[in-house]
């Protein structure tokens, strides 16, 4: 199962590296893929919650575009 966002405020590495590590170690979440350009983040796991996904990005600081 894969759940795609396109987020806000994504502008470097570290923002990839925040995103990864505040997304990994979610219920279900077996991997996480950030694409800069554009703000694509990608989940890939097991039984995802988008809204609890969703909420996450915005906590940290990457709120839906």
């Amino acid at each position: 199962m894969e759940e795609h966002f396109k987020v806000k405020n994504v502008k470097c590495g570290g923002c990839v590296a925040a995103i990864e590590t505040g997304l990994e170690g979610m219920p279900g979440v077996q991997s996480v893929k950030v694409v800069i350009e554009g703000g694509q983040v990608t989940v890939t796991g097991e039984n995802l919650d988008r809204a609890l996904l969703a909420k996450k990005l915005g906590e940290l600081g990457y709120p839906e575009a």
